[in-house]
């Protein structure tokens, strides 16, 4: 393993442009081209491509193509979970997603940030943060989840909301930012 790939793994500072991870996201881009494209009636193939491609994945997890992501490897999805149509998981840095859960339509779990400084932004500078999703979460369609969040279970987010601070267990959030309007029972 290369210098840089051991920084991106370490949740540190990493050149994303690279030939040791460009390789990877090759690799991945192939097995979500045969994800996507597989015949949806041939559940047993979908479910050997998304075997390859998802690093630890549940029983009964359906995810509708579309679907994209930066390596698969980094992603674990928990039993019975349903991803609508159009998720985007970047998963430079781990993916948890629990058990029972609903993620809406087009939603998107972003662990990379970029670099703030002008100069290292342009040479391509990023580094990335996990994202935890526990059991029982509902994402409604089109939500953004930003690096490092983790969203308490049994937690509502509303369609469209942008969630860049971490969510308690057991609440409705909406909005952008995303916030805190109730309690859920």
């Amino acid at each position: 393993m290369g210098e840089n790939k051991r920084r991106m793994l370490a949740g540190e500072w990493y050149v994303a442009d690279d030939e040791e991870l460009a390789r990877e996201t090759a690799r991945r881009a192939e097995l979500c081209q045969a994800y996507n494209t597989a015949d949806a009636l041939d559940h047993a193939a979908r479910r050997e491509a998304l075997e390859e491609l998802i690093g630890e994945l549940g029983e009964d997890v359906r995810i509708r193509p579309p679907f994209r992501c930066d390596y698969g490897s980094r992603i674990a999805i928990g039993a019975r979970t349903f991803v609508n149509f159009g998720a985007v998981f970047l998963d430079a840095a781990p993916i948890t997603i629990g058990e029972d859960v609903q993620i809406g339509p087009n939603v998107q779990l972003l662990t990379p940030t970029h670099e703030l400084d002008t100069e290292r932004r342009r040479a391509g500078w990023e580094k990335a943060l996990p994202i935890t999703i526990g059991d029982n979460v509902w994402l409604g369609g089109g939500v953004i989840v930003c690096p490092g969040v983790t969203i308490g279970e049994n937690t509502v987010v509303g369609a469209g909301a942008v969630v860049t601070k971490d969510l308690p267990p057991g609440v409705l959030a909406v909005g952008n930012p995303a916030r805190v309007v109730r309690k859920l029972d």
